[in-house]
């Protein structure tokens, strides 16, 4: 059985794995750690474009240490044969391993248990599978397997009264600096970014990076439209056509109270990301366009709050959306 030592190895793990994300795409953003006496001699990530695998990286960060070492990995490793490289768990069958613990079960069919099956075969010990942080940091390939579709992430910037902009339509700016900067950050983890067509015709967002040394991880941009858009520009008809995007994990929507309802309204937001200003704007343009609620009822027990920063003199607030 997993131990407390092994669920704080899990957690290591599902934090390296955002080293990963998103260059690992179209593969999942996994991580590895080889650990032989309380001490790492291995670890590894997803690499650019999905190779090397992480548990291949650590295999050869560690060298002979491997053998007889515990190796932790937030998904299941491959069984799979490919041209693009050898199957994980004969890699880690080869090396010696005395011991697997999984944080997430492969739901691709190629693997799906296949591979503990196998390392168990070859004597290794392996176990464990359904770790919330491992599955956390693997939100995006597993909402694919899932549900054929990226996982969302919506963004609010407000005043303390709901507000997304002045009567006028002013909206630069309402949060401050370091608010701003964990926006980019998270543009910097998605592989699409989406605002409302109204969103792009008034303010003609750049949509880019700009944090020193993540300028080059711009995402794709999408817009909610049925009109032509700007070459460089994807438009989508509707939230569902979502369904329809290759290569995208992660969907970041970003911008137009039309646009967030409407991907509310579909309910297609897993994670909600609420920042506000410390200001009153009073009369201002809401954060939302009206979410067609039938009564109260249906606004009750939908998000968990799961996690609350602040970044003066603005707060952050996380919500995951409960199903």
């Amino acid at each position: 059985m997993p131990t407390d030592s092994d669920d704080r190895w899990l957690a290591a793990a599902a934090a390296l794995a955002e080293r990963s994300r998103p260059l690992s795409r179209p593969n999942p953003a996994v991580a590895a750690l080889l650990v032989k006496d309380g001490m790492v001699v291995g670890r590894g990530w997803t690499q650019a474009g999905g190779r090397p695998h992480a548990e291949a990286m650590a295999l050869a960060q560690a060298g002979g240490q491997a053998r007889g070492a515990t190796l932790y990995v937030t998904l299941e490793p491959c069984a799979h044969q490919s041209t693009r490289g050898p199957a994980c768990t004969d890699l880690v069958v080869a090396a010696g391993i005395a011991r697997v613990v999984i944080g997430v079960t492969d739901p691709d069919d190629r693997t799906a248990g296949r591979g503990k099956a196998r390392l168990r075969g070859a004597g290794i010990v392996a176990e464990g599978a359904g770790d919330a942080r491992c599955a956390g940091s693997l939100a995006g390939y597993l909402a694919q397997a899932a549900l054929g579709r990226p996982h969302v992430t919506l963004k609010l910037a407000t005043s303390l009264d709901g507000c997304i902009a002045l009567a006028d339509g002013t909206s630069r700016w309402i949060t401050g600096p370091a608010a701003r900067a964990h926006t980019h950050r998270e543009r910097a983890r998605a592989d699409a970014i989406l605002v409302g067509g109204g969103t792009l015709r008034a303010d003609a967002p750049a949509l880019d990076v700009r944090l020193p040394g993540l300028e080059d991880r711009a995402p794709r941009r999408l817009v909610l439209t049925g009109g032509a858009v700007p070459d460089g520009w994807i438009a989508l008809p509707d939230p569902q056509a979502i369904h329809d995007l290759p290569g995208v994990q992660y969907l970041f929507v970003e911008g137009g109270a039309q646009a967030a309802a409407a991907f509310l309204r579909a309910d297609l937001v897993d994670r909600l990301l609420l920042y506000r200003a410390p200001v009153l704007l009073g009369g201002g343009k809401p954060a939302l366009a009206d979410l067609q609620l039938a009564g109260l009822w249906q606004a009750h027990d939908r998000w968990r709050l799961t996690d609350r920063r602040h970044f003066a003199p603005d707060t952050l607030e996380i919500f995951t959306r409960t199903r």
